[in-house]
């Protein structure tokens, strides 16, 4: 079959594991074995001088991105955290305009969104972002509409949630610029099952996350997840569901060995924990949008479930990150 060679570069944000390159590099290498042409050459860089050293100890030492030769028809950015994206060189934005304007398609694969954000690319559109970032994404960047798509794709921008999402990004692409032949030999190659849709959620199905298909569970927990700021009583949530409330006990024993009321508030606790590290609202904004009438309610809650206060929690996380910080500077 006939293929267009395209330059594909990714450029690692500091800190990020090259692993993470693998969901996408796997497409791009597979639609090289599968074409009878190389369509697809592919060179990593970073986004200064500086060697890309994982959390585990592996070593990267790709070539500077503002040393790479033009003429490149992707530039994928790739990055493990949003934090990655917090001190970018000042070259960055304008080069990714100017880039853009010349016909590269750019994209963010996982927390390189984040970067594209930074520069000004997506102000007014919208774009993919990982379920675990989405609150934080969305405080650092209010002008960007954050969605918990797999990913987003248009003709000059794209982004992934990260993990198969990217593989399933990729695939995309190729399929835009290569054909459908050739995007669904590298899903068979790759044993994927279908091509997913941008557009499908991220998270997997509830019943899965359960591990249970009883419908009135999968019911329950779908109310509760969503009324997390006014919580509904179990009777309530019984009612709604249209079984007595001793059933709905004795279905969340069989399958979740708790109570209804237990699970709904560490359902709750774990939502406001995820708010606290990631966010910069207030703990007393956080504990009220979580269902907690209280800022001692709160604490005492959330200390009864994780051993430590809201405020020693998030004092111990930035802590932690700061460490880390002066750990990559050095």
């Amino acid at each position: 079959m006939a293929t267009e060679l395209r330059r594909v570069v990714f450029a690692l944000l500091p800190g990020t594991h090259p692993g993470c390159l693998m969901p996408a590099l796997s497409v791009l290498l597979s639609a090289n074995r599968m074409a009878e042409d190389v369509c697809y050459q592919i060179e990593c860089c970073t986004l200064d001088e500086q060697s890309v050293r994982a959390g585990d100890g592996l070593l990267l030492q790709p070539a500077p991105l503002d040393q790479c030769t033009p003429g490149f028809a992707h530039l994928w950015l790739v990055a493990e955290n949003l934090s990655a994206s917090d001190n970018l060189p000042d070259w960055l934005a304008p080069r990714l305009r100017a880039w853009q304007a010349e016909g590269v398609l750019i994209g963010g694969l996982e927390a390189g969104v984040a970067a594209l954000a930074a520069s000004g690319l997506l102000a007014g559109g919208r774009c993919a972002v990982h379920w675990r970032m989405l609150d934080e994404f969305r405080e650092r960047f209010p002008e960007v509409e954050a969605v918990t798509q797999l990913f987003v794709c248009g003709e000059a921008l794209c982004s992934s949630s990260g993990g198969q999402a990217s593989t399933d990004l990729l695939l995309s692409v190729v399929a835009r610029e290569q054909g459908q032949d050739l995007a669904a030999l590298v899903a068979e190659d790759l044993v994927i099952e279908r091509i997913r849709d941008g557009a499908e959620r991220q998270r997997m199905p509830l019943r899965n996350r359960l591990g249970s298909s009883h419908p009135k569970l999968t019911q329950a927990v779908i109310l509760m997840e969503s009324n997390i700021e006014e919580p509904l009583t179990t009777d309530e949530i019984a009612r709604h569901v249209c079984v007595s409330r001793r059933q709905l006990e004795r279905i969340f024993k069989q399958y979740l060995n708790s109570v209804p009321s237990q699970y709904y508030l560490e359902l709750r606790l774990n939502r406001a924990r995820q708010m606290l590290l990631q966010t910069s609202k207030s703990i007393i904004q956080i504990g009220l949008s979580c269902g907690f009438s209280s800022g001692p309610h709160f604490s005492s809650a959330y200390r009864n479930c994780f051993g430590v206060t809201p405020r020693e929690d998030r004092n111990q996380r930035r802590a932690q990150q700061a460490a880390e910080g002066a750990t990559r500077d050095n």
